[in-house]
């Protein structure tokens, strides 16, 4: 059973993760459009800042789980 939801879990970051990728390169193909690639590379930084912050903050709650079934 365990192994069966580790393969819903996988099969489902896999299918929904090409619409993340799209719209990234949506934005980014219209940043750097304008020209301005000091604004473009802003824009960039704070798209992996705000993907950066949910993985942490999962990660961090993963963990404190971790620890509390270890004990």
């Amino acid at each position: 059973m365990r192994y069966f939801k580790f393969k819903f879990v996988v099969l489902f970051f896999l299918l929904f993760s090409s619409y993340t990728y799209a719209q990234c390169a949506m934005c980014r193909a219209s940043l750097e459009s304008e020209g301005n690639k000091t604004k473009s590379e802003a824009v960039n930084d704070g798209i992996v800042y705000l993907m950066a912050i949910p993985y942490l903050l999962v990660g961090g709650i993963g963990y404190a789980i971790y620890r509390m079934k270890k004990k």
